[in-house]
């Protein structure tokens, strides 16, 4: 989603204390209003006891005018483009990414993955036995709440949860052990760097009421176990995780990773964040044979923004488009391949192992997009898309951070602004298929 230069400092609410907390009557309207337009997709496909699972929703939304009838697929185009926070509303039940707005069945089931989710356990509850009660009252949601899809990539946008800035550093230090729990090395260290660049540029640009490293958010949905759904979400500027288990089952998407500029000199040190699959991405296209090229570029050039499936836009309709890559070779699969690894990657080995595994099932399902240049410094577009999952990288025009680094609002896309995402088709962004069988098999939920 686009970011908006929302002015200088004095115009933007501090995302602290009564200016944080005034919104949440607001979002509590949002969270209405999207119950109020149809049951979710847990209640339209559950049945009895997956409705009455959602009732049990203590966030205060349970209880309003929700209706259990179906209110149907998505209608229309892919969203995602252009907007700030004032386009930054749910108004459908969740029904995830599709093609041509019918979900595509038993993709996905409930299994043993083996995927060691015990010490993320451990690390959430260890996280919310720090907090205070006010802390964890504003920041534990249940596993069914929509706020699970209440992310932005937007600075300006209000948020819900407890921020860094809120947390002691003891607190603050739980929740690092929760992310060093649930991603890789790589994964962690992503996190730090765009928080890092976030700061430095907003000292840069003498704006770090609106950039800091503290601006990043934590909500916990449903309670931490080793048997029951539940999962958490860390939120803030270029930096959205979404992380959900099931016993030993783990889904990490949506997960948004961006960065503004993408490389900075801080303390003496070059940091430098987004980079893998900005590399991955030129590796694959330019392993293409000149036919293969043909199909796969949509446009030798790229508007300034090009992303489908930001925030809010967890029902995009998206027809394949590109190059299928059925017929590439062992090569060229390998290289498509590290495009998606590089996003995988960044969770914990085995759950990036389950994960890759899935998406190399579909390889021959698989489409490839690109708009740009093939150039090493190009500014580029790459959409990956199958059954199972949807990956896009976005070199974008300089945003509100543009100063930091000597360009200008209005230049053309480059690679020091890049945002990039990755999706799981089909209904399981969030887990949410996973969640619906769930409720509908699980002898104590009947």
């Amino acid at each position: 989603m686009t970011e908006l230069d929302t002015g200088g400092s004095a115009a933007r609410e501090p995302e602290q204390g009564n200016g944080r907390r005034a919104h949440a009557s607001r979002r509590t309207f949002m969270r209405k209003v999207f119950f109020a337009s149809g049951a979710t997709a847990v209640a339209t496909t559950g049945g009895a006891g997956a409705w009455a699972a959602l009732a049990e929703d203590t966030t205060g939304t349970a209880g309003t005018s929700a209706s259990a009838t179906p209110s149907g697929p998505p209608v229309g185009g892919p969203g995602g483009g252009a907007g700030g926070p004032g386009n930054q509303t749910i108004t459908e039940d969740f029904f995830g990414l599709t093609t041509d707005g019918k979900r595509v069945d038993d993709l996905f089931t409930i299994h043993s993955a083996k995927v060691a989710t015990a010490p993320v356990v451990a690390a959430a509850n260890a996280f919310l036995s720090g907090l205070s009660d006010e802390q964890k009252t504003s920041t534990q949601f249940t596993v069914h709440s929509t706020e699970w899809r209440l992310w932005s990539n937007v600075d300006a946008y209000d948020r819900q949860g407890v921020s860094l800035a809120d947390l002691s550093d003891d607190q603050k230090a739980l929740g690092t052990a929760l992310l060093k729990a649930a991603l890789s090395a790589d994964g962690l260290e992503t996190t730090e760097r765009i928080r890092r660049i976030n700061q430095a540029a907003g000292e840069a640009i003498d704006n770090t009421d609106a950039f800091n490293e503290d601006a990043f958010y934590w909500t916990v949905m449903g309670t931490p176990s080793g048997t029951e759904p539940w999962g958490f979400q860390f939120d803030g500027h270029h930096l959205v995780i979404n992380y959900f288990v099931l016993g030993d089952q783990v889904v990490m998407s949506p997960c948004f990773w961006g960065s503004e500029p993408t490389s900075m000199d801080i303390d003496g040190e070059t940091v430098t964040v987004c980079h893998e699959e900005v590399v991955a991405s030129l590796a694959f296209v330019n392993s293409l044979t000149p036919a293969q090229q043909k199909v796969a570029i949509a446009s030798s050039t790229k508007s300034n923004e090009s992303m489908k499936a930001g925030a809010f836009s967890d029902n995009t309709v998206q027809a394949y488009e590109g190059l299928r890559c059925d017929t590439l070779t062992a090569v060229q699969r390998k290289k498509l391949l590290g495009i998606v690894e590089a996003f995988v990657g960044r969770a914990k080995a085995d759950a990036a192992r389950v994960r890759m595994a899935e998406v190399g099932r579909h390889l021959a399902d698989t489409y490839v997009t690109w708009a740009g240049g093939i150039e090493d410094d190009s500014a580029f577009y790459v959409r990956v898309h199958s059954p199972v999952v949807w990956v896009e990288v976005d070199c974008q025009g300089p945003g509100p951070l543009a100063g930091a680094y000597g360009a200008s609002q209005g230049d053309g896309p480059t690679q020091r602004h890049v945002h990039s995402v990755i999706r799981t088709p089909n209904g399981n962004d969030y887990g949410k298929e996973l969640l619906r069988q769930h409720y509908l098999t699980s002898p104590h939920h009947r």
